[in-house]
């Protein structure tokens, strides 16, 4: 029987409670709100245990209503949140609020939304972050250009001690069908690093072709990061209700397993499932 899944990267939204500056003018199915509700039913067929609720907007109030939905349903074991990183003083104090939830597990700010592509390097924001590592507080890395892989790169030989994850691969080049060109030699020179994890996670959004796409199309790059990061350092996840765009919930969890079935012996596949993001986020 395949191991059970921790759904490593899923969100939720309450637009009447939370600003989502993102969402200014979408006229997509994501401009709604979307509840831990709406996602319940899909999870056995999905063969997902447990999931980590992903921080959507660069304010209190959306690490809030997640810490609300963690204590309603009790599939949710843990949240990544927000601090204002630009405000290492400030960041403290709130970092030390969210610890006393017992659902917090990490620390997002929407980098792939700031015009600077070296946010993450400015020194208030590398100070906040130094905050976190010595708190031991992960950081998911929400990149979605090479500076951001390179920027994250700067940050570890700053902070050798905070550990990182890439979400969604820090987006390959699977819609150009590239393998693997900056992109590759980005994520290899992280990869060697032993800070960075990274989640199988949002590519059907990465694709050309979002209705056009299978295991086959993101196989190569699923391959390349497992050769990279190995399969201690890499976990599942099924950016819902985002990758709504791409597909259902089910059929996302089950090419995403497809593949890890397909390149990962069976002994191995439960790190990449459940025990990887166990550890890395402190779930349990």
């Amino acid at each position: 029987m395949m191991a059970k899944v921790i759904d490593t990267h899923m969100h939720s939204w309450d637009l009447q409670k939370v600003r989502y500056s993102w969402l200014d003018g979408d006229t997509s199915i994501l401009a709604q709100n979307y509840y831990p509700s709406g996602i319940e039913d899909q999870l056995r067929a999905a063969n997902v245990s447990a999931a980590v609720m992903v921080q959507a907007a660069n304010n209190i109030e959306d690490t809030e209503f997640m810490f609300e939905c963690a204590e309603q349903y009790p599939w949710i074991i843990g949240v990544v949140g927000w601090v204002d990183l630009l405000d290492p003083t400030l960041a403290k104090n709130q970092l030390e609020a969210h610890l006393q939830n017992k659902y917090f597990k990490g620390i997002r700010h929407l980098i792939h939304d700031e015009p600077d592509h070296n946010w993450l390097l400015q020194p208030e924001v590398i100070e906040s972050l130094g905050i976190l590592a010595d708190y031991g507080v992960p950081f998911d890395v929400v990149g979605v250009k090479i500076e951001h892989i390179k920027a994250a790169i700067q940050v570890a030989k700053q902070i050798p001690h905070l550990k990182m994850v890439f979400d969604h691969l820090n987006h390959p080049p699977i819609a150009t069908n590239e393998q693997f060109g900056a992109w590759g030699e980005a994520i290899a020179e992280a990869a060697a690093m032993p800070n960075f994890y990274a989640k199988i996670s949002g590519l059907g959004t990465c694709c050309a072709d979002f209705n056009d796409w299978s295991a086959s199309t993101i196989e190569p790059y699923v391959a390349y990061v497992l050769a990279h990061f190995g399969v201690h350092k890499l976990m599942i996840g099924g950016d819902w209700p985002v990758s709504l765009l791409a597909g259902d919930y089910v059929t996302t969890h089950h090419t995403y397993q497809a593949v890890v079935n397909k390149l990962v012996a069976p002994e191995h596949q439960e790190k990449i499932y459940s025990t990887n993001a166990t550890s890395f986020y402190k779930l349990g």
